[in-house]
């Protein structure tokens, strides 16, 4: 019996937000190479995000080693993205105003913690 070889598209699929999500889920192009780029095999993946296909995750896998170029660029362009609205998030007085709060709420209910274990 003779195998039939056929082309597979790639379960990669840009959001709204120009976020590129593995097949029909949420899961993010950048957690799954992050994943893989830290050890984690096809089937480590698949048991840390249940929701993807452990074919689709090797299919990923297999266009981000043959396109690493366009890979690396996407994933360099969203780094910047993020470090941009971090740096935009954080200048915001608002945000400012909320961290100092949420500080001040730490560091008392660590020096509470010291307390109750004097």
């Amino acid at each position: 019996m003779a195998l039939t070889v056929s082309a597979q598209a790639v379960p990669l699929r840009t959001d709204d937000g120009g976020v590129m999500r593995v097949g029909n889920t949420r899961v993010s192009l950048d957690s799954l190479v992050t994943a893989y780029q830290q050890g984690a095999t096809a089937e480590q993946i698949c048991e840390d995000y249940p929701m993807l296909d452990l074919a689709d995750v090797h299919i990923v896998i297999s266009y981000c080693l043959r396109h690493t170029e366009e890979v690396d660029e996407y994933l360099a362009t969203r780094r910047q993205e993020a470090t941009e609205l971090r740096s935009k998030i954080e200048a915001d007085p608002k945000t400012q105003i909320i961290r100092r709060r949420l500080l001040e709420q730490r560091a008392r209910r660590t020096e509470g913690d010291a307390a109750s274990d004097s």
